[in-house]
């Protein structure tokens, strides 16, 4: 089995302990629209692509609310058991999915007080590296200035380099680097710089 196998298990087990009205770092979403959100992504390919296109999101909308209203039990089966035979994402569970369950994952376990990231082990320290490296590509693509990422241990990655313009550092294990890249802010990642620059860089709309 993969990660990402692994990491769906441990999302559903977690949903299953906090309940369905729990919050997570998905802006309005409790753990059963979190659900129905990846229900959808795997087995509604019609409303799928209102995920990222915006004149799309209405549909995608309509249907993720009546994903939720099912039971909660029914929901956390579906997420278990992953994409259905017919789904591409069914072929392609361990690269596609793997920051899909760890981001969604600590979406619900850091909306709450006193959370701590998660030892991780040995095992996901390559994979989410190569995941923050392209996370971070996308997400500071428009900051106004050089941004440098660093996972310690000799690891550095430019994610975005402006000629003449203030540089800023960021500091941060793989994992606390692949969620600041897809925009949450509930990390311990540390960016060091000009205030400007840095005022800059945690204004930008992160997102992959």
């Amino acid at each position: 089995m993969s990660l990402a196998h692994d990491e769906r298990l441990a999302l559903v087990a977690t949903m299953t302990s906090v309940g369905p009205e729990a919050p997570t770092l998905c802006a309005g979403w409790t753990t059963r629209d979190l659900a129905a959100h990846l229900i959808l992504r795997e087995r509604r390919l019609d409303a799928a692509p209102g995920i990222l296109v915006a004149p799309l999101a209405g549909h995608t909308a309509r249907v993720q609310a009546g994903i939720a209203a099912r039971p909660y039990p029914e929901l956390l089966k579906l997420v278990r058991t992953g994409p259905p035979a017919w789904s591409p994402l069914r072929w392609f569970d361990a690269q596609a999915n793997l920051g899909e369950m760890f981001v969604h994952h600590e979406d619900v376990r850091r909306a709450g007080a006193g959370w701590e990231p998660r030892d991780l082990g040995a095992d996901w320290d390559g994979p989410l590296w190569s995941l923050a490296k392209r996370t971070t590509r996308m997400a500071f693509r428009r900051a106004p200035c050089t941004v440098v990422v660093e996972a310690g241990e000799g690891r550095r990655v430019i994610p975005r380099q402006v000629a003449g313009a203030d540089q800023v550092t960021m500091v941060g294990t793989p994992p606390e680097l692949v969620l600041y890249g897809f925009g949450r802010d509930a990390v311990r990642v540390a960016l060091d710089g000009p205030d400007r620059a840095v005022a800059a860089v945690r204004a930008l709309t992160r997102g992959v």
